[in-house]
């Protein structure tokens, strides 16, 4: 089974230098590790890590806001290069958001805006895994503030600032809760 891995980060370039390239190296880290890359069909970091995963081989699907490829390109601007399939929402920017991350297995915040901050809280809230790339600038920053006002914990939730090892931290926490989840239906069949 190919995992889910959605990039959430800034559209525009208000990030730390050297992100667009650690999302680049992230897209590539996931394509080598056999998972399939999911973003929100942007500009910025999504679309670095897109090219990273299809540097690698990798599958890369877009979750785009708009309704249409015609408004996805003529009224969002948005691009449509390097990935292998978009799925027309047309749910706008909240909507997509939601879908892309209940869609994912797991979800790797880099930079960010307040999308950024949108998409971290619901992967939260649907109990997804969740990577940070720190060092990455913008909304990232905020993330440890974030969970220490909420205090309601960060069991699924793993940080680092090197791509690579932030990858296989975060397909090891999804191998393990896919295990558990499994083990659990056991249970309760033989129940």
């Amino acid at each position: 089974m190919q995992y889910k891995i959605a990039v959430s980060g800034s559209a525009e370039n208000n990030c730390a230098r050297g992100a667009f390239k650690k999302a680049y190296e992230v897209g590539r880290q996931i394509a080598l590790q056999g998972a399939v890359l999911l973003t929100g069909a942007t500009i910025g970091v999504p679309q670095w890590a897109t090219r990273g995963a299809k540097s690698a081989g990798g599958i890369s699907i877009g979750l785009s806001p708009a309704i249409s490829r015609s408004a996805h390109v003529n009224t969002y601007h948005l691009p449509t290069g390097y990935m292998d399939l978009i799925i027309y929402t047309g749910f706008d920017y909240s909507g997509r958001n939601m879908l892309m991350t209940r869609a994912a297995d797991a979800v790797i915040v880099i930079c960010g805006r307040i999308g950024t901050i949108n998409e971290f809280t619901t992967a939260f809230e649907e109990k997804r895994v969740i990577g940070v790339l720190t060092g990455t600038g913008g909304t990232e920053t905020e993330i440890d503030h974030i969970l220490k006002a909420a205090k309601r914990g960060r069991r699924n939730i793993v940080f680092d600032s090197d791509p690579k090892k932030l990858v296989k931290k975060v397909i090891k926490l999804v191998r393990f809760h896919q295990r558990h989840k499994k083990e659990v239906e056991r249970h309760r069949e033989v129940a």
